[in-house]
């Protein structure tokens, strides 16, 4: 087929066939397309920062949008536990080791609820995605075993730290916080933190079911905190029952952060710092041994 072509004049050329002038149309079209290329891979290195970084900001986002169940609520039980034991047991001048009940009793009442919030903050999460089936949204992208144990263990921290800070500010109105290490405060506040961060991982990935989580919970977490000095000093105890608290890393980790408020302790700081670091080593390796074996996440 021939489309005749008319001169400026009005009067028809030499024709051209419709496919030449289709591959002349091509022709100035495609540069323009080269501009569309097909992006090349993207390189990460050793360390998927980006990526580490998405699920941390994920576990974030997860308890602050719903920040009154995940801060308002462990700050409004903590204050029921400091007033309900100062009026109970405080009332008039009673004091330990030199400081009124209250002034006492609060530092060891946050740092319980800053660990507890951190073990629930990773073993909700995880084990919530194991039931729901939405596990693998994590599993399948370029994650390594270690990028998820940092980003998992340090929502867990970022938990707790807020609630502890909501904690401390709630707590100003009923008690007067000394200061007495701001090291000291910082490192148990932390180390605790990821200690119970990443015994909340442990559990969530051993666990079938909720079942599981609370019976671990209520029989070893919970426990464990109320027998570590957190209402009381252990000399108090029995010898078999101090004994027995000198092996709880809960009691290194309360005593060495009322100490940061109040200066006294029940056992050499350097000792707890040094427990403390003991079984975060242990806690982190035995995380990431179990997440990179896929055990229960990959079944």
């Amino acid at each position: 087929m021939d489309i005749p072509l008319p001169d400026p004049g009005g009067q028809p050329k030499s024709s051209r066939s419709y496919f030449q002038i289709e591959s002349a149309m091509h022709d100035r079209v495609a540069p323009s397309a080269a501009k569309f290329s097909i992006p090349p891979p993207r390189t990460m290195g050793n360390v998927n920062w980006r990526g580490m970084w998405e699920l941390y900001l994920k576990e974030v986002r997860r308890f602050w949008k719903v920040i009154f169940q995940t801060v308002a609520a462990p700050v409004i039980t903590t204050l029921m536990f400091l007033l309900m034991m100062v009026f109970a047991f405080g009332r008039g001048s009673t004091q330990i080791v030199g400081f009124p009940f209250e002034d006492f009793l609060a530092p060891g009442l946050i740092v319980m609820t800053m660990i507890q919030n951190a073990f629930a903050n990773t073993s909700s999460s995880i084990l919530v995605s194991k039931v729901q089936g939405n596990i693998v949204d994590v599993l399948m992208p370029p994650l390594s075993a270690f990028e998820l144990t940092i980003a998992w263990t340090l929502g867990g921290v970022t938990r707790g730290i807020v609630v502890g800070i909501a904690c401390a500010i709630s707590m100003l109105f009923f008690a007067h916080l000394h200061l007495y290490s701001v090291g000291m405060i910082l490192f148990h506040a932390v180390a605790g933190c990821l200690f119970m961060s990443m015994v909340g991982v442990l559990v969530a990935v051993w666990a079938d079911k909720f079942d599981h989580m609370a019976a671990v919970t209520n029989f070893v977490v919970t426990p464990l905190t109320f027998l570590s000095g957190t209402f009381y000093t252990v000399d108090r105890l029995p010898p078999w029952a101090q004994f027995l608290a000198h092996y709880n890393p809960f009691f290194y980790n309360i005593d060495g952060f009322r100490y940061g408020f109040l200066g006294h302790e029940g056992a050499r700081p350097v000792t707890g710092i040094a427990v403390l670091i003991g079984v975060n080593v242990v806690m982190f390796a035995c995380t990431y041994r179990m997440i990179k074996s896929g055990y229960k996440l990959k079944a």
